[in-house]
């Protein structure tokens, strides 16, 4: 049996969180990690979930429903439920989370009580400027993600080309930055010892960091030998000219 009941990968865009959901998904014995608290939107949550929204009911009553479905879906059948949660929308959540179980003192405590027994995973990069300079091609190009095999896995925009901004890489770094110094700060206050993960071991590696994990929860950690990455990297010399005009200025 895992000795959590669910856990949280408390992360920041372009961090290997998507890598990383998805081979938790991929050995079968970790739930369904998803941003299912992605935008600070309880409609949002609703319709991410395909939950009629139900404007007669309480907010209590609304956010117990909608909190008890987002834990099934993340458990996908089996007894431990993943999360992934972006800092950015972090405050709206916990806000909702105070609404929903105003009985419990701290946000950790609420946590336990919708989603059990939960593990805190932090997964950051410490090298900023790549983290900036990934978000601001992604965020050009519309490309967020291709599977393993080339062919495009998100897109969120019409395709583009790349045009170094110095100012928007430099912005970026500090927003990467406080979310770093946001969640530690959140750890700290409530008490929480997470579970750490490093980028960088995640991409070189990324059997041993699943396998890590898995071994944290309670779970077999053979079964990341059998999950192949299902995502590409997709740095390229793009990322690596942005890297070093923004060094040399």
């Amino acid at each position: 049996m895992p000795r959590y009941q669910s856990y949280f990968i408390c992360t920041a865009p372009r961090s290997g969180s998507t890598l990383l959901c998805k081979m938790l998904s991929e050995t079968g014995i970790a739930g369904h990690p998803k941003s299912y608290f992605h935008r600070p939107s309880r409609s949002a949550w609703a319709q991410y979930l395909n939950l009629p929204e139900t404007p007669e009911v309480s907010d209590q009553e609304q956010l117990t429903r909608l909190f008890a479905t987002a834990r099934e879906r993340a458990k996908n059948g089996i007894s431990i439920a993943g999360f992934r949660l972006q800092r950015h929308s972090f405050n709206y959540f916990i806000d909702q989370l105070a609404l929903c179980c105003p009985e419990h003192r701290t946000t950790a405590e609420r946590i336990q009580h919708l989603f059990g027994r939960t593990l805190f995973v932090h997964l950051t990069r410490r090298d900023k400027l790549a983290q900036s300079v990934s978000y601001i091609k992604a965020e050009q190009t519309g490309l967020w993600h291709r599977h393993a095999d080339g062919r495009e896995l998100e897109r969120l925009a019409p395709p583009a080309q790349p045009r170094f901004d110095r100012t928007a890489i430099a912005r970026q770094i500090d927003t990467m930055e406080s979310y770093d110094r946001d969640w530690l700060a959140w750890f700290r206050a409530e008490e929480i010892s997470p579970h750490a993960i490093q980028y960088d071991d995640l991409s070189v590696a990324p059997q041993d960091a699943l396998g890590d994990l898995l071994d944290k929860l309670g779970l077999d950690p053979r079964a990341a030998q059998t999950v192949q990455p299902p995502v590409a990297r997709l740095a390229d010399d793009v990322n690596q000219d942005w890297i070093a005009r923004f060094t040399r200025c």
